[in-house]
């Protein structure tokens, strides 16, 4: 493959394939009569969220976006003239929340991808001109997708491991430099500050503090050359990934962080950063701590620090052998995705990788969903990502992986789903959402089986509110299969666009 993309060109070709292949939503209207105009009733269902437990034979009604009341069907009667969705049998909870996403701007279906598989908010970590599009589609209601909070440009250091690779990026050699991006990109727009992996201690000090004088959150990696304890004492707003962790929790701290400063990787080398500190970090995962990791997690949990674990971003860096490339789902991608994520694995995570690596990676995996659980067990908070953007993981799908690998982690169902729901919405300030209940946003998912017995179930969708409006089964599928056309009719380009990868491991290249 060879050639270029503009931007102009990948949004192009984003919107004529929305245009070929999307039709815009027409919501159903409810059946008119007396108090019930406009309002929708599920009846006799099971509710589940992070705030009740489980109810059974609950009654909700949703008019103009918001659940108008909750609670048992004799104490909350159905008015004449609803429409009425038979919940009985059914599980109704709130809509999940992937808080690490970067819509890879190859295919144009993320909102539908998103909202079809019950994904009802989202977190984009770096800034993005076409998610803001989409948002205000989103908002203007003529397009149905989450509810998106957008950051700034990734603020790495210099070199910073974007160079060249066509992803917004800043880089900061220091202090000033540091305190004047913040500055740029809050007037920007940004609604957080993302920090990234090569920033230098005095340049995340400096955005830290500025941060908190224009207040904005700022939250993203840990830097190599800052503890994780560091980041959270200084008020980082949610820790990205599981890579940092090994260094505060190992008792050889202090020789692997020696190591770790003498290290230099080139400007846009990420493969480099990720082959590079694999040893280090392979060293401090095998000298781990657990009296020390116990004092780490307990000050995370104490500053109410967040981890996003991603674990399934996680997977595919460790292990991208085991991706099945037979998975059913992927049909609803583009051959450009397709060809995207075979140019990632083979040039980002298996680059230069010896069979001593692959081995010791092998081992890692299951090192960090250990370590996950037991960041939930010392009650540091949780939070559900998926780091979208990396290899053969996809918008909504992917979120429903990462719940399955939460519980492999040790997390119960009901802890995982809290991790999808609540603590994503108590993050973002959203105190109408991540619960069902009168008031709050109209944002929830009908299922056919328990997802408290088993996790797995929150894949069984029989509908899905956003805002509202019920997608009910016929409409799923007939979205589905638009989605799936979408990606059918799109022809291959021959080109992989430059930044249209995953802005947290690694941007297209030419192939």
């Amino acid at each position: 493959m060879t050639g270029t993309v503009s931007r102009r060109s990948v949004l192009a070709a984003a919107a004529a394939g929305t245009a070929a292949g999307i039709t815009r939503w027409e919501p159903a209207s409810a059946t008119p009569g007396s108090g019930g105009a406009g309002l929708i009733a599920v009846t006799g269902v099971s509710v589940i969220d992070a705030v009740g437990g489980a109810r059974r034979d609950q009654n909700v009604l949703v008019r103009g976006g918001r659940v108008l009341a909750a609670g048992h069907l004799r104490r909350t009667p159905v008015p004449d003239g609803a429409r009425v969705v038979d919940g009985r049998g059914g599980f109704l909870i709130p809509g999940l929340a992937d808080m690490h996403t970067h819509a890879t701007e190859i295919d144009p279906t993320d909102p539908e991808m998103y909202v079809v598989n019950g994904v009802t908010t989202t977190r984009q970590m770096s800034s993005s001109e076409t998610v803001r599009g989409w948002r205000k589609e989103i908002e203007a209601g003529t397009r149905l997708g989450p509810r998106w909070t957008v950051g700034s440009a990734i603020v790495d250091g210099s070199p910073s491991l974007w160079e060249g690779l066509g992803a917004p990026y800043v880089a900061v050699a220091d202090a000033p430099q540091a305190r004047a991006a913040v500055r740029r990109q809050r007037q920007a727009g940004a609604e957080f500050i993302k920090t990234y992996t090569r920033l230098s201690r005095a340049a995340f000090h400096a955005i830290a503090t500025e941060s908190r004088r224009l207040g904005i959150p700022f939250l993203g990696h840990v830097p190599d050359l800052v503890p994780v304890t560091e980041a959270s004492d200084a008020g980082l707003g949610s820790i990205e990934h599981l890579f940092e962790f090994w260094y505060d929790t190992s008792h050889d701290e202090r020789r692997l962080r020696r190591e770790i400063a003498r290290t230099h990787i080139d400007g846009g080398d990420y493969a480099g950063w990720f082959t590079t500190l694999h040893p280090l970090e392979y060293a401090a995962a095998r000298s781990y701590d657990q009296h020390k990791a116990g004092r780490v997690f307990e000050r995370l949990a104490r500053n109410g620090t967040p981890v996003t674990p991603t674990l399934v971003m996680h997977r595919t860096a460790d292990v991208p052998q085991d991706i099945a490339h037979d998975d059913p789902r992927f049909k609803y991608v583009s051959a450009d995705t397709l060809a995207y994520w075979q140019w990632a694995t083979q040039n980002i995570y298996l680059k230069g990788r010896t069979p001593r690596e692959s081995k010791e990676r092998r081992e890692l995996i299951g090192l960090r969903t250990r370590l996950a659980g037991a960041l939930a067990e010392a009650g540091v908070p949780l939070m559900t990502g998926t780091d979208l953007g990396t290899a053969y993981l996809m918008p909504g799908f992917s979120l429903h992986d990462e719940l399955e690998q939460l519980v492999l982690a040790g997390l119960s169902p009901a802890q995982a789903l809290g991790a999808a729901t609540l603590e994503p919405a108590r993050h973002l300030g959203h105190r109408d959402a991540g619960a069902v209940a009168r008031g709050n946003v109209a944002d929830l998912v009908l299922l056919d089986a328990d997802p408290l017995l088993d996790i797995r179930n929150t894949t069984r969708i029989n509908s899905v509110f956003v805002r509202g409006q019920l997608i009910d089964p016929p409409a799923r599928a007939r979205m589905l299969a638009e989605i799936e056309a979408a990606a059918g009719n799109r022809p291959a380009t021959g080109v992989l666009p430059m930044g249209a990868g995953c802005a947290c491991h690694g941007g297209t290249r030419r192939a």
